[in-house]
């Protein structure tokens, strides 16, 4: 162990931590030298082995997280089927048929649906939630939704749907 006097800066080289103070040779300054921690190597392993473990845990709920936002890999998906513009009130209104489609071998509760009216370069004019029908979608089912949009803006080009997410996924 190397220990340093605090006056003058003389290094000594010891086999072991002093107990007391010491006495420089060169000055004659008189000190404690601080005790350090030593950590064994068994500690120094469990650390090692705690923070490979955490470390493995996030990246499993990272590639776990990410197939979940995998569009294909969703149980629930939402289509428009027909999008109508009707003009014979004061305000223009735009009525979104479409269809809500389980794809999988579990029921799932259904989530709010989200009609969103773009323009041209693909940002978002409008934006309406809205409930569907059914509340629960056994495996393979279909149900159809139909919602109208009465505060249609000018500049509307695209009309698109989007399934809101649920705390547990909709899964029952």
């Amino acid at each position: 162990m190397k220990i340093k006097c605090d006056i003058c800066k003389t290094e000594y080289t010891l086999p072991n931590i002093p107990s007391g103070p010491v006495r420089c040779a060169v000055c004659n300054n008189v000190w404690t030298p601080p005790r350090t921690n030593r950590r064994s190597g068994l500690m120094v392993f469990v650390a090692s082995l705690c923070a490979l473990l955490a470390a493995t845990v996030f990246a499993v709920a990272v590639i776990v997280t990410s197939r979940r936002d995998d569009p294909n890999k969703r149980p629930l998906i939402a289509t428009i089927t027909d999008v109508t513009t009707i003009n014979n009130t004061d305000t223009p209104q735009i009525h979104v048929k479409g269809t809500v489609t389980n794809r999988s071998d579990d029921i799932y509760g259904l989530p709010d649906l989200m009609i969103i009216l773009y323009d041209a370069s693909g940002t978002p004019l409008v934006q309406q939630k809205f409930m569907p029908s059914a509340t629960l979608l056994d495996a393979g089912q279909s149900v159809e939704f139909s919602h109208t949009i009465s505060n249609v803006v000018p500049g509307v080009k695209r009309v698109g749907v989007e399934l809101l997410e649920t705390d547990n996924g909709g899964k029952r």
